[in-house]
């Protein structure tokens, strides 16, 4: 078992080595040197996006949504508090599929919200529709059963 994780940067997408037995949330990036995890999703444009899913080392979950789907809207709230429960073992990324049409198109996107799973660069697993924290968070963990699922700290 390897003693450190790759964990990609939220802010600035520098790859940092996390030792898994430091506490994650208090780790910062040693290239911007802000926090490595906040309890909050990433806003990522198409190059964080790919940055997120093929350098951490850490499952990324990404919810595909628009400004305009109210459904999206109303999921959000639930999805931000998903990430305070799910970091630091899990990368909590937002992509705007207004902004990012390409991307989502390139995912296979067909409704939002969306939401995708990631592990090591490959797409784990995918649903469609709004959920509530409870519901995001029992996807996420169900995908995950079977996969080397271990919290950073």
């Amino acid at each position: 078992m390897s003693t450190s994780r790759h964990v990609v940067c939220p802010h600035c997408a520098g790859v940092n080595r996390l030792a898994t037995n430091r506490d994650a949330k208090l780790a910062k990036c040693g290239v911007c040197k802000q926090a490595l995890f906040d309890g909050h999703p990433v806003d990522a444009d198409a190059e964080m996006f790919r940055h997120q899913i093929s350098r951490n080392d850490i499952p990324v979950l990404v919810d595909v949504w628009a400004p305009w789907c109210s459904p999206c809207r109303m999921m959000a709230p639930a999805y931000a508090e998903a990430a305070k429960i799910l970091e630091p073992g899990i990368r909590v990324v937002k992509l705007n599929s207004e902004e990012h049409q390409q991307v989502a198109a390139e995912l296979g996107v067909r409704g939002i919200p969306t939401l995708l799973l990631f592990q090591g660069g490959r797409e784990l697993a995918r649903t469609s529709g709004a959920m509530n924290t409870r519901q995001i968070v029992d996807w996420t963990g169900a995908h995950l059963n079977g996969q080397q699922r271990q919290p950073l700290a």
